[in-house]
């Protein structure tokens, strides 16, 4: 009974999703305020259905109900409750359905949390998204029912892909999907602004907590989702510039220059073409994301079989949303006014310059992502695009935006002292460069561009702070509780913006020194040690262990420092009896900011082992940095100002189009 209401839930869901997309735009157009207020109940009504759903789902998962397919495929008894959870998403169907209970969230929150906005754009933007939520629901309804039952039902299921069988499974994915659609609000707002004619100041004030919650979780997905695959695969590695991979990285960079580009449309009311077409292009690049995981043109450990009739259903979804949301671009664009002017030198004019860089780096992952796959399906030739075309292409484009990030941050609005500013920043300069020669002096042969990245790191990490310090100074002299007062005094959104960069600044400093790690890949003994980095690793033994649905091979090592052992190390290799598949868990130990990490290769027949061990120094840095940029933009959203600047401007500009309204007092 709870599956087929759940069945039923997902069906009303769609037929309320399309009254949702209906109603409300029929109401704008013909300016009538009994449609227009529809808006809001269908889109709450909408998340309450897909939630009940939803939650459907997850109890036949959780209660092993084997009458579903999507249960028997993905799920067996003996599985740990936490991966029958995780295991509804940890599937084409499943994660689908959390697509579109995230999708709905974001509409229900939109109708809820935007008193300020005016209805009518609220209810367009509440139609975009409606329809964007409709033809997914359509999607599941037609080619991937989770509710699709069984007759007569198996007494076992088949588990779940091992690889899935990890904690990440349950972090990752709903980070990274809020992520993708959370930029889904940017692209509704944007299409209603276009609808309507109205973009201002106010409305990037209303678009911009959406756009950060989205960049925020997005990052942390990005983070989690290279943290699993670093000791689940058991490579050793945390960025293989996979195509799945950069199909989250290319939202990730448009969306951060999104950011970017809406505080300037809000602080000087400029550059609104730029940042409508931005937030088209964030959630485009998340539609393309979801195609190429799910339509089958891509062989990847992170991405989904998929039968021809998904991939055609989902490429029609991105053509009409993509192709129709820049056609109406191109045709209500060059209606809107232009805004504010501001000189070349200024921050404006460095945010202007971030985006152009941001853009660019986005377009050579995009070509490299897809060139292959176009080749493929016009000529049937298969090439593969790997790190050096990044290497040539990427690296080249960041390294300056990353130099000129601390520069854009001490530039005044409208109009700045790049002299002053270089002043400013004299000391994380110094720094960087200090911190370049102490290590190339210290450690020869080294990777030249691991040094040069070394040096740009602690620049950034200084240089995020310099804008900080610099306000703090310049309001007089005082001790050490007047400094604590001043600093409390400054809005959280300045100590936000100083944080994610210095968070960028660590993440390149853990990116940095993978140049000094140590690699050995032999076969060990039991009894046998070997030097890795500064430590010993000595085999103990090799012994057998039952897990609830797997049995695994492990090898027990020692760690030592100086003769003196601190530790031991169990990987091992694992074999899934049901899916008749095995892994690799790796041990890893986090030894100051470095980690040591051994992975366990296959047994030989004179009785020793092959290894993988590394030294990884500083390696911690590369997702303790994202985590930081992700605090960073929490702190941002906190502020005040962001929360409600919106409401209060919308009042101001009303009050000054009012003949005889008194101003309000600054």
């Amino acid at each position: 009974m709870i599956v087929e209401t759940g069945h039923y839930a997902l069906v009303l869901a769609f037929s309320v999703a399309l009254f949702q997309t209906i109603l409300p735009l029929w109401g704008v157009s013909r300016r009538d305020d009994g449609l227009i207020g529809t808006a809001v109940p269908l889109a709450l009504a909408q998340f309450f259905l897909v939630l009940l759903s939803f939650a459907a789902l997850t109890y036949a998962h959780v209660a092993s109900d084997f009458s579903l397919v999507n249960v028997v495929e993905n799920s067996h008894s003996a599985k740990p409750l936490i991966y029958k959870i995780s295991g509804v998403w940890g599937n084409h169907e499943g994660s689908m359905m959390l697509w579109v209970l995230i999708l709905a969230l974001f509409g229900g929150l939109a109708a809820v949390c935007v008193p300020a906005m005016p209805q009518a754009l609220r209810a367009a933007a509440l139609g975009v998204q409606a329809s964007i939520a409709a033809a997914f629901l359509l999607f599941i309804l037609v080619t991937s029912n989770p509710f699709a039952r069984l007759d007569p039902a198996p007494i076992e299921g088949q588990d779940l892909n091992p690889i899935l069988q990890d904690p990440g499974l349950a972090i990752h994915p709903p980070l990274l999907y809020v992520g993708y659609v959370g930029f889904s609000i940017a692209f509704s707002f944007a299409i209603a602004a276009l609808i309507e004619g109205r973009l201002d100041a106010a409305w990037a004030r209303w678009v911009r907590p959406w756009v950060l919650v989205a960049w925020i979780f997005l990052t942390l997905g990005i983070a989690m989702g290279s943290y699993w695959a670093y000791y689940t695969l058991g490579w050793g590695g945390f960025w293989f510039w996979d195509p799945v991979e950069n199909a989250s990285l290319m939202p990730w960079l448009a969306g951060t220059a999104l950011l970017h580009s809406i505080a300037v449309m809000e602080k000087r009311d400029a550059l609104k073409i730029w940042t409508v077409f931005l937030a088209l292009l964030a959630f485009s690049l998340s539609l393309l994301g979801t195609f190429l995981v799910r339509s089958g043109v891509l062989t990847s450990v992170h991405a989904f079989a998929s039968d021809p009739t998904r991939g055609i259903f989902i490429l029609v979804i991105l053509v009409f949303f993509i192709g129709g949301s820049l056609g109406l671009f191109a045709w209500r664009a060059p209606l809107l006014k232009p805004g504010g002017i501001f000189a070349p030198v200024s921050r404006e004019g460095a945010l202007i310059l971030n985006n152009l860089f941001l853009t660019v780096s986005c377009a050579t992952v995009f070509v490299g992502t897809l060139y292959p796959l176009v080749l493929e399906s016009l000529t049937g030739a298969k090439i593969s695009v790997g790190a050096p075309y990044y290497s040539w292409t990427f690296l080249p484009l960041a390294l300056p935006l990353l130099a000129l990030v601390p520069i854009g941050q001490s530039l005044a609005w409208k109009r700045g002292d790049l002299l002053g500013a270089a002043q400013r920043l004299t000391v994380a300069f110094g720094c960087g460069l200090g911190a370049a020669v102490l290590l190339l002096a210290a450690v020869r042969p080294g990777p030249t561009l691991g040094v040069l990245a070394v040096g740009l790191a602690i620049y950034l990490i200084i240089g995020a702070f310099s804008e900080i310090f610099s306000r703090l100074r310049g309001r007089g002299a005082g001790g050490a509780r007047q400094w604590v007062g001043r600093a409390f005094g400054l809005p959280r959104s300045a100590w936000g913006t100083a944080l994610a960069h210095a968070g960028l600044g660590l993440s390149v400093l853990g990116l940095a020194a993978t140049g000094w790690g140590v690699e050995r890949i032999l076969p060990l003994h039991p009894g046998e040690s070997v030097e890795v980095g500064p430590y010993q690793v000595t085999l103990i033994g090799l012994f057998p262990r039952q897990g609830p649905n797997f049995h695994e091979t492990v090898a027990r090592v020692s760690l030592a420092a100086n003769g003196q052992i601190f530790g031991t190390l169990e990987p091992s290799k694992r074999q899934f009896t049901v899916r008749q598949m095995a892994t690799t868990e790796a041990g890893i130990r986090t030894l100051g900011l470095g980690q040591l990490y051994i992975s366990p290769g296959e047994q030989n027949g004179d009785g020793s082992i092959d290894l993988r061990l590394y030294w990884k120094p500083l390696v911690t840095l590369i997702w303790g940095g994202a985590l930081v940029m992700g605090l960073g933009g929490l702190l941002s959203l906190s502020d005040r100002r962001i929360r409600l600047g919106a409401a209060r401007r919308a009042r101001n500009n009303r009050r000054a189009l009012t003949p005889g309204q008194p101003q309000p007092a600054e």
